[in-house]
């Protein structure tokens, strides 16, 4: 339904801090007496933490009251696992960099474009310039045909992570489609000279942008000289 489903972190300040926040919970717990099972979902909904009570909405009851320890003591026999859930623009306020972005992946494959979109706006707002997530954004400007933010996205990422050959492959490509190939090659020959699995990709990216500037291939260290040739100036390559 567009909303973005995020585990929590097993830990019970985690649980206070998403309903602090105004987010509903929800928690797996163990209803059952030993050896026997009773698994069990049901919604934290609030708490009153001077009187150590917890509120649930459980099953046919809208508001059941449950000291802190009774309800621990349910709910640790699943791991204390709990979610949330938010909508795209809406970050929980236990995520991490490191946790959310696996959950924002997942809720791509069956969001809509504008649902990702928003998620991945959001995920920059909070953490700028991660790698992966400035290529999933600019791959949703670009697929939007806007090329001046898909660029702009990409830049950002290119200053923070000057070794990312996915990042500097897709920006150079992204300028070359704007016409901005003189720049472009300067950005796609810091790409090629980084080993790893995009090389192919790299390599495929220069050939054509190569061909734009008119077949010559020079390499970085050479193409002031082939711009002055050629009447063109050079520019920095810098984001």
């Amino acid at each position: 339904h567009g909303l973005v489903g995020s585990q929590l972190p097993a830990a019970y300040d985690a649980l206070l801090r998403e309903v602090a926040a105004g987010r509903p919970v929800l928690v797996l717990q163990n209803l059952g007496i030993f050896p026997f099972d009773n698994w069990h979902y049901a919604v934290v909904v609030g708490f009153d933490y001077e009187k150590g009570e917890l509120y649930l909405r459980s099953g046919a009851t809208k508001r059941e009251a449950l000291p802190f320890t009774i309800f621990e003591v349910t709910w640790k026999r699943s791991g204390y696992w709990a979610m949330v859930v938010t909508p795209p623009d809406t970050i929980p306020a236990t995520a991490t960099e490191a946790t959310y972005l696996p959950t924002l992946v997942a809720f791509e494959r069956g969001a809509t474009p504008a649902q990702s979109r928003t998620a991945w706006e959001a995920f920059q707002a909070r953490w700028p310039g991660n790698s992966l997530a400035s290529v999933a954004l600019s791959n949703r400007y670009y697929a939007d045909k806007d090329l001046p933010r898909a660029s702009a996205v990409l830049r950002l990422a290119a200053q923070k992570n000057p070794g990312s050959a996915e990042v500097l492959n897709n920006l150079a490509q992204m300028l070359s489609d704007m016409d901005q190939d003189e720049e472009a090659l300067e950005f796609i020959e810091r790409a090629a000279a980084i080993k790893g699995p995009f090389e192919a990709e790299v390599a495929a990216t220069r050939a054509g942008i190569i061909r734009k500037l008119g077949g010559i291939d020079l390499k970085l260290t050479d193409y002031s000289s082939f711009a002055r040739s050629a009447g063109k100036r050079p520019t920095s390559g810098q984001p």
